[in-house]
């Protein structure tokens, strides 16, 4: 076997990022808004209190299952490109640089607004700006955290770890308030039967775990600035696995010793909740300002991870090549950082003047999220076939079992996004084929 067609060649970045600072990244792209927002959802969608705790665990551990194939790709061909370097090294350049188009245009940037969005809503309820004052705040918040990510990686750095610092503040609020609280009122206790095909409200549930669940591959973006990526990919993807997995079955057995699975499927704001039923309208307030925390956490870690993908197309690409300019002063892709963040402006502009405009932009995410996460971890499988002399300090255990449980899991939510998604899920595959000229125009290079 030879080694693929089109090596792409060695990233600049120096290794800056220790095992600390990855685990940092990953578990506040993680628990981030959804663990707020989610839970009653999903549990409208499990039958009993034993499905809806089954429903999280199983999210964990297909969310490990996705860490340590990365962690295998991450560790044998570290590069800031993440997946769009995996992708071009296994299934070709075209494919690699169609992700690259998605992930600019529809991926990254949609999940980027959608959480300023989020965090718009909590801050207008602290500091109101008017009627459009959600946008104004998700604006703002975009712009600012863009140019702290300008300034360098290690102010980001440092930001990041006081914001995941405050998210698992909010999260043991919730853990102590489950300890604290009452049993749930009697009328709670036993919920009602939920009409419907129980193996499709099942799933359904899973859709909206995995959605909180999200964001733990956005540390492969990373890989070529951890000190030492042999073998620090896989302890930030385990250890990050393993602190979200933790977290999140704690949190949701304090929303069940607090309301009960039938009382959890009608709360809207389930954290403040949370704390006004143990400690008052005050407490609630507080954990809105920990909320607020939680979602510029994401934010931040999102914005820095994803620009990456940007410096990587403009290295790769000739006609792209002033947005392969890497910062030596701030160790940071400064034009590709400024790329992202006119997008995702644009992105929020849109959402504040369409009806309904962030749920569309989630709606149309979803699939073409799912198809290159199936195509990412299928390239486990394919590099070992056509790169098998490449050293690989992390194997993924029980291949290629593993890997392909993960591909059938990410078919399986591709097929159930674009049903759910409608005209929206066919608008994110008209915006994926639209950058199909990079093909051409990368074979080109």
């Amino acid at each position: 076997m030879s080694t693929p067609a089109t090596p792409f060649p060695a990233a600049p970045p120096r290794g800056s990022l220790a095992v600390t600072d990855g685990v940092a990244v990953l578990v506040g792209i993680v628990i981030g808004i959804g663990i707020f927002g989610f839970p009653p959802l999903v549990a409208q969608h499990a039958p009993s209190t034993g499905a809806y705790m089954a429903l999280w665990a199983a999210g964990g551990l297909v969310m490990l299952a996705g860490a340590l194939c990365y962690a295998e790709l991450g560790s044998a061909y570290p590069d800031t490109g993440g997946e769009y370097h995996y992708l071009g090294r296994a299934w070709g350049r075209p494919v690699g640089l169609l992700f690259a188009w998605a992930r600019g245009t529809v991926i990254q940037t949609g999940a980027i607004a959608v959480v300023a969005f989020i965090y718009g809503d909590y801050a207008q309820q602290l500091v109101p700006l008017g009627p459009h004052g959600p946008a104004l705040h998700a604006a703002l918040s975009v712009a600012a955290l863009t140019a702290l990510n300008i300034l360098g990686t290690r102010e980001s750095r440092r930001m990041q770890i006081l914001f995941t610092v405050l998210t698992l503040l909010a999260l043991g609020a919730v853990m102590a308030a489950g300890v604290l609280a009452p049993e749930p009122p009697p009328g709670t206790a036993t919920p009602a039967a939920l009409p419907g095909n129980p193996a499709g409200l099942l799933g359904m549930g899973m859709v909206f775990v995995l959605l909180t669940y999200g964001g733990w591959n956005e540390s492969a973006y990373l890989s070529a600035e951890l000190r030492d990526p042999a073998r620090d990919v896989s302890r930030v993807l385990l250890t990050g696995t393993a602190v979200v997995t933790v977290a999140y079955l704690l949190t949701n057995l304090a929303f069940l010793q607090i309301f009960g699975l039938e009382g959890l499927r009608g709360q809207q704001a389930v954290g403040a909740e949370v704390m006004r039923h143990v400690a008052g309208n005050h407490a609630a307030a507080g954990l809105s300002l920990l909320v607020c925390a939680t979602a510029l956490s994401t934010l931040n870690a999102t914005i820095m991870t994803g620009a990456r993908v940007y410096y990587a197309l403009g290295r790769d690409v000739p006609g792209l090549r002033g947005l392969g300019v890497w910062s030596a002063r701030g160790a940071t892709p400064t034009r590709g950082l400024l790329a992202q963040g006119a997008i995702t402006l644009a992105l929020v502009g849109f959402g504040s003047w369409a009806q309904g405009g962030v749920q569309a932009m989630v709606a149309y995410t979803a699939p073409v999220f799912w198809l290159f996460m199936a195509l990412t971890v299928a390239a486990v499988w394919r590099l070992r076939r056509i790169d098998p002399v490449r050293a690989r300090p992390f194997r993924v255990p029980l291949y290629p079992v593993t890997p392909l449980l993960f591909v059938l899991v990410c078919l399986g939510l591709l097929w159930s996004s674009v049903v759910y998604a409608g005209a929206g899920a066919w608008l994110g595959l008209a915006v994926l084929a639209a950058g199909l000229p990079l093909s051409w125009l990368g074979r080109r290079g």
